[in-house]
């Protein structure tokens, strides 16, 4: 079970071209922009920042190290209860003053309010009011938009041997991401980092990090000790199928094939996994993973055959393997929902 939420608070810009490819159509980094970083950045960091220390050994540290993630948290709200935001499920629309439902009836989904045109306004939600309506969430105000905004930052190319701009092309632009004040990105965790400063991502930017020990009575801690029976949603995206072809549900033969599936576009998903130990002890640089596609956070399933087991407890099995089972990222991290039709 996780133990720990690790609160993660950028010291200045964090970047967000990571999974997205420059051209002259695309010089500022926009297209496919990723933020904020997945779980697995956060694995590789707790790997580098030497925790071992703990264990008898990497490989024991392996085997013990689940994260999941990336969700954000109002430090207000953090500090009081260590509420934090999630995906919506892509059953409930959510606008400015309006709701909108995705109900399952016997021919598939159809909309509560089939007239409507509503765009949502909101894509995350409070994890404490998990299994609330829509028209409840925006009520509470338990809905929020993401804590980020996307800059353009003017960079100087250097000269390779004195520190001044080049004299041709000595400018170029990136995609910076500025986080706002009250607001941190949160992910979930089973082995602690100690407080302090880190270099994270692959820009290696400073951000500072804490650890806070998760509450006995936190609603996460109920939610992954409920088994999903007939249908559940994704809170981080899904990986299925093998390393050569994505698939949208586990194939192995024990994971009932679903009935119905709401979700929205795929999203590429790919990471750096780990390298191999040599006889000094040191490692290889990790290689990075074989490009696939992602079933996106907010998913929805519903089976014909309850499931009958929490998150924590499925098969690893289900999961892609490369290096390590995707499961110990977070991949496809799902809890039970109540789905307006069933």
């Amino acid at each position: 079970m996780f133990r720990y939420l690790i609160t993660i608070q950028p010291l200045g810009f964090l970047y967000a071209s990571a999974g997205g490819f420059l051209s002259p159509e695309n010089l500022v980094g926009r297209a496919q922009s990723k933020f904020p970083p997945d779980a697995y950045t956060l694995s590789g960091l707790i790997f580098s920042a030497n925790k071992s220390q703990n264990f008898a050994s990497q490989e024991e540290l392996r085997e013990n190290l689940f994260v999941a993630g990336p969700f954000w948290a109002n430090l207000d709200d953090l500090n009081a209860s260590q509420d934090f935001y999630v995906p919506i499920p892509s059953t409930k629309m959510i606008g400015k003053a309006e709701v909108n439902t995705w109900e399952l009836q016997e021919d598939g989904w159809q909309q509560s309010n089939p007239n409507s045109e509503m765009k949502p306004a909101f894509k995350w939600q409070k994890l404490s009011a998990w299994n609330q309506d829509s028209q409840t969430l925006l009520q509470q105000k338990a809905v929020a938009k993401e804590p980020w905004e996307y800059l353009s930052m003017l960079h100087p190319n250097l000269k390779s041997n004195e520190r001044s701009v080049r004299e041709k092309d000595g400018l170029f632009l990136e995609n910076a991401v500025r986080l706002k004040d009250h607001a941190c990105l949160l992910y979930l965790s089973t082995v602690p980092l100690d407080k302090g400063w880190y270099r994270f991502g692959g820009e290696n930017h400073l951000v500072e990090i804490e650890s806070h020990e998760l509450q006995d009575q936190h609603p996460l801690v109920s939610l992954l000790q409920q088994p999903i029976r007939c249908s559940f949603a994704l809170l981080t995206p899904g990986v299925w199928g093998s390393n050569r072809i994505s698939h949208r549900y586990p194939q192995h033969p024990d994971f009932p094939k679903p009935r119905w599936l709401l979700t929205a576009k795929a999203v590429p998903f790919r990471f750096r996994a780990g390298g191999r130990s040599k006889a000094d002890g040191s490692r290889d640089t990790g290689r990075l993973g074989r490009g696939r596609y992602a079933v996106k956070a907010g998913a929805v399933y519903v089976l014909d055959d309850p499931l009958n087991q929490t998150w924590w407890e499925s098969p690893e099995a289900w999961y892609p393997k490369e290096g390590y089972s995707l499961k110990h990222i977070g991949c496809g991290l799902s809890l039970p929902l109540d789905v307006a039709g069933l």
